[in-house]
């Protein structure tokens, strides 16, 4: 699954301004409108181009603290405790992983004092055996996956 140069293009501009039309699309990027909206549609059925919703700010909505939890659970239980995770707002994403724990979630509170109540809220759930929490002090280098765009084309 590769991408081109029109391809990357094309995601470059809709990750520097997201609201633009595919008409503008096409004139900016000096090809056909139907050329635009079809690339976009390939990109799209193939997972490449996962929304095209916003990017929502959790520290404008007044999430202003970030924190890391590992959570250790009971064997068997991944997809009971995923379910109790998916309840709880201030969940944003929960990956499985290797090494210590079986799940790193990122999570997000107003304050230190909320951040207590939704880690008492995850260690309700009696297939999280334990959890380890690490609160993260600034953000160095935000989400990102341009880079990652530019280096599937150079291969």
């Amino acid at each position: 699954m590769s991408i081109d140069r029109l391809d990357a293009r094309i995601l470059e501009l809709l990750a520097a301004e997201p609201r633009i039309g595919v008409l503008e699309a096409s004139r900016r990027l000096a090809v056909a409108r139907g050329t635009v909206q079809s690339r976009l549609d390939r990109l799209a059925a193939r997972g490449v181009i996962r929304s095209f919703g916003p990017q929502v700010d959790p520290a404008a909505l007044g999430y202003r603290v970030t924190a890391f939890a590992v959570l250790e659970i009971r064997q068997g239980a991944r997809d009971a405790v995923a379910r109790h995770l998916a309840l709880v707002p201030e969940v944003l994403e929960a990956h499985t992983t290797t090494g210590q724990g079986d799940l790193l979630c990122r999570i997000v509170a107003r304050d230190n004092d909320d951040l207590q109540r939704v880690l008492d809220d995850l260690a309700g759930d009696a297939d999280i055996v334990r959890s380890s929490t690490t609160v993260a002090l600034s953000t160095v280098l935000p989400p990102r996956v341009l880079p990652l765009v530019e280096a599937a084309i150079t291969g």
